[in-house]
């Protein structure tokens, strides 16, 4: 799977609650709480994002509660994979249950960057900078899971 879209570039130690305000956490509906993604953080997240894009951060992305609503509003949102130095481990186990890629890399991105993730071979490339890094691919069994847009679409569907 090749993913590609422009870069929406955060800091380290981005929580769970500025990803999605405890406030908006009273509906369960995705679209509802993609609508609020990342608004405390940044007031024009939605209307700079564009399906496909990425969002690119620093340390510790996801961190905090163990929330499920983080990862969904990003991916409802339309982002399509997020890139970062390091994920807290809750937030990733919870990325991929719902189908949201997540990649852990050093490259250097910047906001606007040009970003192409090939899934299947673990290659990131930053088209805009023209710099690449390899990451360790998803095993058959993740990539079912993210193909099919997460853990509980891949059981109805037979995947596992």
């Amino acid at each position: 799977m090749i993913l590609k879209g422009k870069a929406l570039q955060y800091g380290d130690h981005v929580d769970t609650d500025v990803i999605i305000p405890a406030r908006y956490l009273n509906t369960s509906d995705p679209r509802e709480l993609a609508s609020h993604c990342m608004e405390d953080i940044d007031r024009d997240f939605n209307k700079k994002l564009e399906p496909g894009d990425v969002i690119a951060a620093g340390n510790n992305f996801g961190c905090g509660s163990s929330r499920e609503h983080a990862p969904l509003a990003i991916k409802t949102a339309g982002v399509s994979c997020v890139i970062a130095k390091s994920f807290a481990r809750i937030f990733y186990r919870n990325a991929i249950n719902i189908g949201l890629p997540i990649v852990v890399s050093d490259l250097d991105i910047k906001e606007g960057d040009r970003i192409t993730v090939d899934l299947d071979q673990g290659v990131l490339t930053n088209e805009t900078q023209g710099t690449q890094d390899k990451f360790p691919p998803f095993s058959p069994f993740l990539q079912g899971i993210i193909a099919s847009g997460g853990l509980m679409n891949a059981l109805k569907e037979g995947q596992l």
